[in-house]
């Protein structure tokens, strides 16, 4: 090196370099640089694949969250015309909402079942006593445990899982189908298929009940509407034709509810109502005075006769309105799955003393989903150790594009369905089996024409959901169609499910595993 100095007199240095050595050095950078800018490219395309693995079904489960939606007008329209009247109509052309995201049901039941649960249930503490208005601080402790069997004649004791004694092949039915003449109908399906059992409206979702209930609470808001006109009978009927009644109760989304006791109501910071998509109105679900109205709604189903009581939108509202929300409690101290958790613990306690059996309907997106799960308040394992029996909407429609790596889920319903209930066993498989709630999903039984590459759902996709069902290890389906328009297709005759074809594939593997099979 020679020592140089520029016009400012500063001192610099040369370094003199061997021009041979210089070049064989360049080459192994130009072959190496290559090599290296490659392998990042893999690790960084690996790294972007396992990522998009892990968030698809969260991101995808997040945008069908987004999009509440109600069935297609012309369901509507034809459910308005079928059920004779307006309002009887309207109500039967009551579309759940559509996802996980939905309101849960275009096909959606829901409800959804909250946290923190365990052993030895207790009832959940609220913050102040509920006849002075008081909010719920605390959840309960947790389920009742104790053994199942499936096949038993009647239900269990007072400290096991209550199930009933047949195994559900069901559909849902509103209270004005219920009451209407066209319901003969879905009556003679039953006896003629292997379907035995009906899940009904008892309270839908805009909390009309749909009999002249014999409770105060109920008569006081107004909210009873004969749509039956004498339970007793019907529920006579139901006996007769040897059906297996489940009654349906809609929780926390309850405008006649919300707009009776405003106390109760859910509200933004400015005092404005919290509404979903289509402006109804939900309450507050840290209330234990909404607690206790479901609950003896419940009991007095139950008195009625049905054979078990399931709880739909057990679950925080979604959408723009729900995140200005102001719950009146401290978030971070009880999260929403609290909530959920210390009502349904609430409504079991109660319920099984007087030996009902309690189920609740759920996204089928929270299985896997941590997102899912935070933002509705539903935990799929703490629920599958808290109650009865759980009901996922696994409705192909349900999922976004590329879960379950396929492109549109809805145009697989074996598969789709395979997948969420494989999901299902995983995520409750850490509870002893005793203490575990039976799974009893919701299978869809409409046209998803609202889902880009939907295919049309007749009776080779329904039966290609209940392939599903008994290969991933389960025995019982309920089927949503929000019209409550049914038919034999896809469904074992009444013959067939007697000589034991009911938990045996119409469909060969093949066939079922083959989610647009033309047959």
């Amino acid at each position: 090196m020679a020592d140089m100095r520029n016009k400012s007199g500063k001192k610099y240095q040369i370094k003199y370099t061997d021009r041979r050595k210089a070049k064989k050095r360049m080459r192994y950078v130009k072959l190496a640089v290559p090599a290296v800018l490659a392998a990042a490219a893999v690790a960084a395309g690996w790294w972007a694949w396992r990522t998009e693995q892990g968030k698809t079904r969260e991101t995808s489960s997040q945008k069908v969250l987004s999009e509440v939606r109600e069935e297609i007008p012309e369901e509507q329209a034809a459910a308005a015309e079928g059920n004779g009247g307006e309002e009887g109509g309207v109500m039967a052309a009551e579309a759940k909402e559509t996802e996980a995201g939905q309101d849960a049901s275009s096909g959606g039941k829901e409800a959804e079942a909250g946290q923190d649960a365990s052993s030895g249930g207790k009832e959940a503490e609220a913050g102040q006593d509920a006849s002075s208005g008081g909010k719920v601080t605390e959840a309960g402790q947790n389920a009742l445990s104790g053994g199942k069997d499936a096949d038993i004649a009647s239900r269990e004791d007072a400290d096991g899982k209550r199930l009933g004694n047949v195994k559900v092949k069901g559909v849902y039915v509103t209270g004005p189908m219920a009451g209407n003449e066209a319901f003969g109908d879905i009556l003679k399906l039953v006896d003629e298929t292997e379907l035995n059992a009906m899940v009904i409206d008892v309270k839908n979702d805009e909390g009309k009940i749909s009999w002249n209930m014999d409770l105060e609470s109920a008569r006081i808001l107004g909210a009873c509407t004969p749509y039956i006109g004498d339970i007793g009978k019907f529920m006579e009927t139901l006996e007769e034709h040897k059906v297996y009644t489940i009654a349906r109760i809609s929780c926390f989304k309850d405008p006649c509810l919300a707009g009776g006791r405003p106390e109760l109501a859910l509200k933004k910071r400015d005092g404005s109502a919290v509404t979903d998509g289509n402006g109804m109105a939900w309450v507050n679900p840290y209330r234990k005075e909404v607690w206790e109205y479901l609950t003896e709604i419940a009991e007095a189903a139950a008195e009625a006769g049905f054979d078990e009581v399931q709880f739909d939108y057990v679950r925080f509202p979604i959408g723009s309105d729900a995140e200005e929300a102001d719950y009146g409690v401290d978030m971070g101290t009880y999260p929403k799955q609290q909530a959920i958790c210390g009502f349904l613990e609430y409504a079991v306690n109660r319920l099984h003393e007087k030996d009902i059996i309690v189920t609740a309907d759920v996204f089928g997106t929270i299985i896997g989903s941590d997102t899912d799960v935070e933002q509705v308040g539903q935990d799929y394992a703490k629920l599958g150790e808290l109650i009865d029996v759980l009901s996922p909407m696994v409705y192909p429609s349900h999922y976004g594009s590329n879960v379950f790596g396929l492109e549109v889920p809805d145009a697989h319903p074996y598969e789709t369905v395979l997948a969420a209930l494989e999901g299902s066993a995983q995520e409750l498989s850490g509870i002893p089996e005793g203490n575990r709630a039976a799974v009893r999903p919701w299978l869809q039984a409409f046209t998803a024409t609202w889902v880009k590459g939907h295919i049309s759902y007749g009776g080779e996709q329904i039966r290609q959901q209940i392939q599903a069902v008994y290969n991933a290890g389960y025995e019982e389906w309920i089927l949503w169609n929000a019209v409550n328009r049914y038919s034999a297709d896809g469904l074992l005759t009444a013959g067939e499910a007697e000589e034991g074809g009911g938990a045996v594939a119409s469909l060969t593997d093949d066939n079922a595993a083959d989610g647009n099979s033309d047959k």
